[in-house]
């Protein structure tokens, strides 16, 4: 099976870093959160990938030239210009003929858990739909305060919102989802996710453990901190 690798977005909210390389190329421990993505998947399996590149792709191409990384890893790896300004259904669309007519895994690149995929694609097969979305819980972004009257009763850092599962970025499709997305300017998340769920081929499998989107300089920060403290629960290769 093989992993398609959404990494062509121009990454605005890390500005600090984007200016002068793709998002997916900021670095976790010395390694671009791109890798640890990889590595999870081939963990399980999964070494052909497919990467949806647009802005400074030229930049994740050459890394893997550079660092031999493919022949290091066994990994296969297509870097293909989706474009610079396209949408998230559009950058898809445009790898449909990489794909072939087999199932295969759509991950977003900027986001980590410890998912076990295996579980995923089984869960796919089993409900036969079109499509499976991981659901995940979100983390918070601040620290929670309970109050009673003017006292604080309870003070929570950064709970999990246990009341609403979100996207986690993780996917298991079929070709059939190609049908649903118009061109370029199509965002995934929009007309194809909504028209799945109205035509009741969208799946949920629930992942309530560790997940954590870098979206911002201060999500490169915890994950680096993570990572230095031995608490990296994404590295399931480990």
């Amino acid at each position: 099976m093989k992993c398609v690798l959404l990494a062509g977005g121009k990454g605005t909210r890390l500005i600090e870093e984007t200016l002068v390389k793709p998002k997916p190329l900021i670095e976790i421990g010395g390694k671009p959160i791109l890798w640890h993505i990889m590595k999870s998947y081939s963990h399980y399996g999964i070494n052909e990938f497919i990467i949806c590149s647009g802005y400074k792709g030229e930049m994740i191409k050459n890394y893997f030239e550079k660092e031999d990384m493919l022949k290091k890893e066994n990994w296969t790896c297509q870097v293909i210009d989706t474009g610079l300004d396209t949408m998230t259904g559009g950058r898809l669309k445009r790898i449909k003929k990489y794909v072939e007519n087999d199932t295969f895994c759509f991950t977003y690149g900027d986001t980590v858990n410890n998912l076990n995929i295996t579980k995923l694609i089984n869960f796919h097969k089993k409900m036969g739909l079109l499509a499976t979305v991981t659901a995940c819980i979100p983390p918070e972004k601040y620290g929670v305060l309970y109050l009673k009257g003017d006292l604080v009763e309870d003070f929570k850092e950064k709970p999990r919102n246990e009341k609403n599962w979100v996207n986690g970025g993780y996917f298991v499709l079929e070709p059939g989802v190609f049908d649903y997305i118009k061109n370029d300017n199509t965002v995934w998340e929009e007309e194809p996710m909504k028209n799945l769920v109205r035509d009741n081929k969208l799946a949920a499998f629930r992942h309530d453990d560790f997940y954590q989107p870098m979206d911002m300089m201060r999500d490169k920060l915890l994950l680096n901190d993570l990572l230095d403290s031995g608490k990296a629960k994404w590295k399931v290769w480990d």
